[in-house]
């Protein structure tokens, strides 16, 4: 089953105010700049797509939650608009049977922690609504953990960024380290989470010299960790002007020989960036990648795993910790 961790298609419909008529799903809209539409999705062989909810670090502090919950409405009004083709699933059971069915299996992924406005409760219902990752920043340092381009000033988390990772524990809903300081943040996280990780679009310090990729003692720590790293297309990451498919599996390769075949994966960022590469111009072009893949000697195993099996993995892993902390009696954390 293809996963993709990391789709912008919901922020494209807040930047048209919402209005589903502008971008008609059935339709092939790369006239209008898309790089997802329903038809390029089943061309491209997607069988279970995470749709990103983000809003801006300006409404941090501000209106952050209103326009999150804004967000998640899209994607189940575009999931509903279009039901034949999507299905809202929220657990690894669920993506699978969604995929049997001809679905495209979907799920929401939080993308900044200023969206839960240190509040415990936002964290939770976003969870009970179908959130199932928090990317514990975007590009701006939150009251309790460091972002990048930032300087790190509160080494990673502070006492209650520890308790919101261990709150996802205990929930089930999976930690994502994209786009938080990678000389602070992403080891605070792997050192405390209970759970495995994801990056739910990144890439690796080791083939580029992005500020935002993760170096390799990061890598090594996610292996123990038993999480993944899902490799973005988005250029400025993978470290050229229009990243080909070699590109992005320079960097598969690259996260492969350091933390392991198990803990690689890909979060395209479809939709959320400018001037793909005509090979890699939209989603239909997964495939692609995966022929570059067994070209280069990676087994249909392998495969398997880099395009979703791991990251299906990591959320059933999640399940389970979350169950047995239930078993366990583990209460609500009621920090504010």
């Amino acid at each position: 089953i293809a996963c993709d961790g990391h789709n912008d298609l919901p922020w494209q419909y807040r930047n048209r105010n919402y209005d589903m008529s502008s971008l008609p799903l059935t339709q092939n809209l790369s006239s209008l700049g898309m790089h997802s539409d329903i038809p390029r999705l089943r061309e491209g062989r997607v069988g279970a797509q995470f749709w990103t909810v983000y809003v801006s670090c300006q409404n941090q502090n501000k209106d952050a939650v209103r326009a999150t919950l804004e967000q998640i409405d899209n994607v189940y009004n575009f999931v509903d608009l279009y039901s034949d083709d999507f299905e809202i699933v929220t657990t690894a059971d669920e993506l699978e049977a969604a995929f049997y069915n001809g679905k495209i299996a979907s799920l929401i992924g939080v993308e900044g922690g200023h969206q839960i406005d240190s509040s415990m409760a936002a964290l939770r219902m976003y969870y009970k609504l179908g959130g199932r990752y928090l990317t514990i920043t975007h590009a701006c340092s939150t009251l309790w953990a460091d972002a990048r381009p930032q300087e790190p000033i509160l080494g990673g988390l502070t006492d209650f960024g520890v308790k919101v990772v261990h709150e996802m524990n205990r929930i089930g809903m999976l930690v994502d380290i994209a786009h938080t300081h990678p000389n602070s943040t992403m080891q605070a996280v792997l050192d405390v989470s209970k759970a495995p990780v994801i990056f739910s679009h990144n890439c690796a310090a080791g083939v580029t010299d992005s500020d935002a990729a993760a170096p390799d003692s990061v890598l090594r720590s996610l292996a123990v960790n038993g999480g993944v790293m899902m490799i973005t297309f988005v250029p400025g990451c993978v470290g050229t002007v229009v990243p080909t498919a070699a590109d992005i599996a320079n960097h598969i390769d690259h996260v492969r020989m350091v933390a392991g075949i198990d803990h690689v994966g890909i979060g395209s960022d479809y939709d959320g960036f400018n001037n793909p590469s005509i090979e890699m111009r939209d989603v239909s072009t997964f495939p692609v990648l995966t022929a570059e893949l067994l070209r280069r000697g990676y087994s249909d195993e392998d495969v398997r795993k880099v395009i979703g099996g791991n990251v299906i993995r990591v959320m059933r892993e999640v399940e389970g910790i979350a169950a047995e902390m239930k078993r366990q009696g583990v209460r609500p954390a009621e920090d504010y």
